[in-house]
């Protein structure tokens, strides 16, 4: 498919309700409102399309952008690249997921999140700590720094309550995925958890709700998960 059959194609799907939606929660023009599920079935048409989903990114639509974070192959992604769609990525759904996923899965996922958890842009440090976040799903515990994460727990329960709007939804989804990825750092997690108790996040005039930490994990530990990893974290 071209770049403007698959625009075509978003624009068609798109659902003036599905927009308005997506723009209460941030997104920003320009956009159609295209619901993830429904745009997952023109990847099974794309597939992995690296110059395709390159140029989807580069339209500015939101949905072309989140699409081809789907299409994309992040291991031939350049870390140029990747700092470019950060970048970019300009509300929450672009850097949490789209960026995030893709950087977790490229060669560049730990350097990059290091360098973008400081960065003073919020949407910035949320593409760091969420790439951290879906780094822990997918990568085998002997190739995890257990120090490192250890320092961010607690970098975490010293300074959640004081950060920006975003980053504290993502601080947490942190701690949530340490309990519930990385078995050896089980409790300490719990503990941060525990520490940090309830995180508020201002979702704006949506029905979101910010995940309790301690009770994802112990639901996660409920259903004997713990340590079950993805495959991908590109969703």
């Amino acid at each position: 498919m071209t770049l403007d059959e698959v625009m075509e194609k978003l624009q068609s799907m798109g659902t003036e309700q599905t927009k308005r939606t997506f723009i209460r929660h941030g997104a920003k023009e320009p956009l159609f409102g295209v619901k993830v599920g429904d745009m997952k079935k023109l990847v099974k048409d794309i597939k992995q399309d690296q110059e395709l989903a390159k140029a989807l990114y580069e339209t500015g639509n939101s949905d072309g952008m989140y699409l081809a974070g789907l299409t994309v192959n992040p291991k031939q992604m350049s870390k140029e690249l990747l700092q470019h769609w950060a970048h970019q990525a300009s509300w929450y759904m672009l850097a949490e997921y789209t960026v995030a996923s893709v950087a977790a899965e490229s060669p560049y996922a730990m350097e990059l999140a290091a360098e973008w958890m400081e960065a003073e842009e919020e949407m910035i440090a949320v593409c760091g700590w969420s790439a951290y976040t879906n780094y822990l799903s997918i990568t085998p515990d002997d190739k995890l720094d257990r120090e490192q994460i250890r320092s961010l727990l607690d970098r975490v329960a010293e300074t959640i309550h004081s950060e920006r709007n975003r980053v504290r939804y993502v601080m947490n989804g942190f701690v949530i995925s340490v309990g519930s990825y990385v078995p050896a750092l089980f409790q300490e997690a719990v503990l941060t958890a525990e520490r940090i108790g309830k995180v508020h996040v201002d979702v704006g005039q949506t029905a979101c709700k910010v995940p309790t930490a301690t009770e994802y994990i112990h639901k996660v530990e409920a259903m004997s998960r713990v340590g079950k990893k993805r495959k991908t974290c590109i969703c």
